[in-house]
């Protein structure tokens, strides 16, 4: 292989291994403020408890993140050379900002739940863990700024072969900007929510730390299935904007080939090539459903593959099959939240063991999930790494040699799975160990005044 696509698969290898995290991560966020709510209205020692194992789940999450997510920033400088140069004077305001008004303020406030319990009052102790939430938000939208902005560029003009920053609010608002974050967000939490329900399952499946376990698989349930019910809409609306502003990745997600009304939705299906040198699919579709799905008429116009040249296309099975995968597991969420809320209601779920062992083995498709749809977004995009501006191959760094990225890459991976090792054996640990027993954690924490010594004061 060459150092173009060696240096894309350390990218995407790199890129998708912090992805782990970040979802949970979000997730957690959300998890940990509920758990300190019920502690600070009930002031119960159990809830304590419960919020301090969240906070160590949200931790251990958040600190692999972080350093999981600044080599992806070098990667830029390195395997990316010419690409960085077209985009430093737009991408340096919101990387920026990502560090100033998100990072700093995340592990700040986190800092304040990890050493503060008892240095601080307890109103501002639970404050803490919405700044935390907030600040986790808020650094995913500054990174899905700079994303969109490759999407859909916005705010910019050409200088000297680069770009460079005009109008910072038009490219920070730039037209993808709205439904990709909320399209990501949506699924991150939908991920937290598969995740704390899981635990919550577990525990009840094991018997232990009912107490937490309940409140705990209520919370991931509620969360997940409004999202989940949600997230057909958000997807939607997603869909739309890029039929408007990508449409030939529209047209690669349905395999469009040539620009039609009455254009079928494929639920299922596989695309070939045909003997006339078409690009046809094969498989269950719903007649008119895209041109339904996207402008509401059975007679509105979908943009084909072939209004561009084949250099200028996607790859076509790629592109189809994460679509349509992605979104087939978004309905799977729908239908697997839903019969544990209605077993949730009827009071009926700690007895249906199997409901709690669906929840234990799904909780990892969410993550498939988002994979997937990053692998619709970006290979979508594909040949272009700035959509119209930049092709992928223009980005590369012309003096890295594909020996360079072997080694680099090989060095990532080992580096990558020590790091996953220690990352599950704290994290499952910490839920293995379950909260700390209440006696024990306050007699480790909670400041004490030593006893006087036998015969003091004689």
């Amino acid at each position: 292989m060459d150092a173009l696509m060696l240096s894309r698969i350390q990218f995407a290898f790199t890129i998708g291994y912090h992805f782990i995290f970040v979802p949970i991560s979000i997730g957690l966020s959300i998890m940990v403020v509920a758990a300190e709510r019920r502690y600070y209205k009930s002031d119960i020692p159990a809830d304590r408890a419960a919020s301090k194992f969240w906070i160590r789940l949200f931790t251990t999450t958040f600190a692999i993140g972080v350093a999981t997510g600044i080599t992806m920033e070098f990667a830029f400088g390195t395997n990316w050379a010419d690409y960085s140069r077209f985009v430093g004077n737009i991408f340096g305001a919101p990387l920026a900002a990502e560090g100033l008004f998100a990072f700093f303020m995340e592990s700040t406030f986190l800092g304040i739940l990890l050493f503060g319990r008892y240095r601080v009052s307890k109103r501002l102790y639970y404050v803490s863990t919405w700044l935390v939430m907030c600040g986790a938000l808020l650094s995913a939208l500054w990174i899905l700024i700079a994303n969109s902005w490759m999407q859909t560029p916005a705010g910019y003009k050409i200088e000297g072969g680069k770009a460079v920053l005009t109008d910072f609010w038009a490219a920070a608002l730039n037209p993808s900007i709205a439904q990709r974050y909320t399209h990501t967000i949506a699924a991150c939490i939908i991920a937290g929510a598969f995740i704390v329900a899981a635990i919550g399952a577990w525990y009840l499946l094991k018997g232990k730390h009912v107490h937490m376990a309940r409140h705990t698989l209520r919370t991931g349930l509620i969360v997940g299935l409004i999202f989940a019910a949600a997230m057909p809409l958000i997807g939607h609306w997603s869909a739309t904007e890029v039929a408007k502003y990508q449409p030939v990745k529209m047209a690669a997600f349905e395999n469009v080939w040539e620009t039609e009304d009455r254009a079928p939705l494929y639920l299922i299906g596989w695309t070939h090539t045909n003997s006339d040198g078409d690009s046809v699919a094969t498989g269950i579709s719903i007649p008119s459903g895209l041109s339904l799905m996207l402008g509401f008429n059975p007679d509105h116009v979908v943009t084909g593959l072939t209004t561009v040249p084949p250099a200028d296309r996607p790859p076509e099975q790629m592109t189809f099959q994460a679509w349509h995968w992605m979104i087939a597991l978004s309905g799977l969420f729908v239908v697997v939240m839903l019969i544990a809320v209605v077993m949730l209601a009827l009071k009926r779920i700690e007895k249906a063991r199997w409901v709690l062992w669906l929840l234990v083995i799904c909780s990892p498709l969410p993550l498939v999930a988002i994979f997937l749809g990053w692998a619709a977004a970006e290979v979508g995009r594909q040949p272009w790494i700035v959509q119209g501006l930049l092709r992928t191959t223009d980005g590369v760094s012309p003096l890295v040699s594909s020996g360079q990225v072997w080694m680099t890459l090989g060095l990532f991976g080992l580096i990558y799975l020590l790091l996953f090792i220690g990352w599950a054996r704290i994290f499952f640990g910490t839920i293995r160990k379950g909260p700390e027993d209440v006696v024990d954690m306050l007699t480790a924490e909670k400041p004490t005044t030593a006893p006087a010594p036998s015969g003091a004061g004689r």
